[in-house]
């Protein structure tokens, strides 16, 4: 399909969307969901660039009166921002030193040198990050491990998705692992409702997360064979460049968990994550510390910084429009269906919204609307519910804009969007049926 030929069906998918949904929703939801439908497809079928595609928000939402050019723009220079910045500079130091090489070969030599034990070494390195740090320096650190470990193509997308969708899975593990269980737990306090301890919850999400990893790994290791992995098992010296740079990491690491609270026991260090990896970014640039120049920061992929401020403007436009809240409504509907089945709809309908908005947003707003159903389920059950959705909502892994780590993976410039939706369709599915099992049969006899 020729590019030209791409955008139209874009534009003619956006305009089914519209005449579907105003049957349902307002005028202005239904034009918000058109755009959105016009842009996923672009971002699917690359009929445009991605930086170009993830700009067109600041032209089309003042255009059809959805939000006005400074609400629109102001997404895209978040603070959230420069926490990413600070990771693409401690990534970019990395790979120009060559201490991924390192890390790979370190990888390599504990786990079976076949398609799944590669892959799963680099999910689980991935997953184990991400449930005390945020998945997205997680994200950051690893991508250029997975860059390096082989020479097959087909192996290296997978590989890549394998970091990306690894921080989203082991992000559910504890309650700092990801922004969506902090805004759980924050709700649970704001409503004076007893806490899930930290060691309970990983007692929770331990099993789950597991559960995934193993199911995503198998699955992304079919149709490799051995003979093919042409994997990159170099000599390599470590040298002192490579102890400075993991010392300074280490104690990044060590920051990030000294800074995380853990309710009701410990407040954490109080301060700004977003500054403190912007820091050790910076900290890159120092002579005789770090080891980047100015023209290293050329490799930066200004256009993920883009995406995400489509993302954050999507989110923007959801709660500015109501259409969240109208979305979430229609939950309400559901209290006659069995337990099951309530778990099921809920996890599908926070997963799948949140493909194309932040999962923060939806959380926060999905969250009290669930609540709302607290006259007619019991409080086990409610908690249940609001479990589901939280966690749901982190299991996003068909588009780039739904997790900063699918984003991270793109700006390689190895994974396409079609590999991402081709796995991510798969992992969708898998999670939502998989954490309403788990919440059914096994969180709901530990609450």
């Amino acid at each position: 399909m020729k590019p030209f030929q791409k955008i139209a069906l874009s534009i003619v998918l956006g305009g089914i969307a519209f005449g579907i949904s105003q049957y349902f929703l307002a005028y202005n939801h239904a034009i918000l969901l058109a755009i959105i439908t016009m842009l996923v497809t672009l971002w699917t079928n690359e009929g445009l660039p991605l930086g170009v595609v993830s700009l067109l928000p600041l032209l089309l939402f003042p255009a059809f009166n959805i939000l006005s050019v400074s609400d629109t723009a102001v997404n895209y220079s978040k603070s959230i921002i420069f926490l990413f910045l600070g990771g693409f500079m401690l990534a970019i130091a990395t790979e120009k030193i060559g201490l991924h090489k390192v890390i790979a070969n370190k990888l390599m030599s504990i786990f079976p040198k076949t398609p799944w034990g590669i892959l799963f070494s680099v999910s689980l390195a991935s997953a184990l990050l991400s449930s005390v740090i945020s998945n997205t320096t997680t994200a950051l650190l690893l991508i250029p491990v997975a860059t390096f470990l082989t020479k097959n193509k087909k192996l290296t997308i997978r590989l890549l998705l394998a970091v990306a969708f690894g921080a989203s899975i082991g992000g559910i593990i504890t309650p700092i692992g990801t922004p969506p269980n902090l805004i759980f737990m924050g709700f649970l306090d704001d409503h004076h409702l007893p806490a899930i301890p930290f060691m309970q919850w990983v007692e929770f999400m331990l099993p789950l997360a597991v559960i995934m990893l193993f199911a995503m790994s198998w699955v992304m290791s079919r149709g490799i064979k051995k003979q093919d992995l042409e994997i990159n098992i170099e000599p390599t010296i470590y040298t002192r460049e490579h102890k400075r740079l993991v010392a300074i990491l280490v104690i990044l690491l060590l920051l990030l968990f000294a800074n995380s609270p853990i309710k009701p026991y410990y407040n954490g260090l109080g301060l700004n994550e977003k500054m403190i990896l912007l820091s050790f970014g910076l900290l890159m640039f120092i002579p005789k510390i770090g080891f980047l120049e100015w023209k290293d920061s050329k490799k930066i992929p200004y256009e993920i910084i883009f995406l995400f401020g489509a993302g954050f403007s999507i989110a923007a436009a959801f709660t500015a429009t109501g259409l969240s809240k109208e979305l979430a409504q229609y939950l309400l509907g559901l209290q006659n269906l069995p337990l099951f089945w309530i778990l099921i709809i809920i996890g599908a309908f926070a997963a799948l919204l949140t493909e194309i908005t932040s999962n923060t947003a939806l959380t926060a707003v999905l969250l009290p609307i669930i609540f709302g159903l607290s006259s007619v389920f019991p409080p086990k059950e409610m908690l249940l519910l609001q479990l589901v959705a939280t966690i749901c909502a982190s299991y996003a892994f068909m588009l780039p804009i739904s997790t900063p780590p699918n984003a991270i993976a793109m700006s390689t410039g190895l994974v396409k969007v079609k590999d991402m939706v081709r796995f991510g369709v798969i992992f969708d599915f898998v999670g939502i049926i998989l954490v309403a099992v788990v919440a059914y049969f096994y969180w709901r006899v530990l609450l």
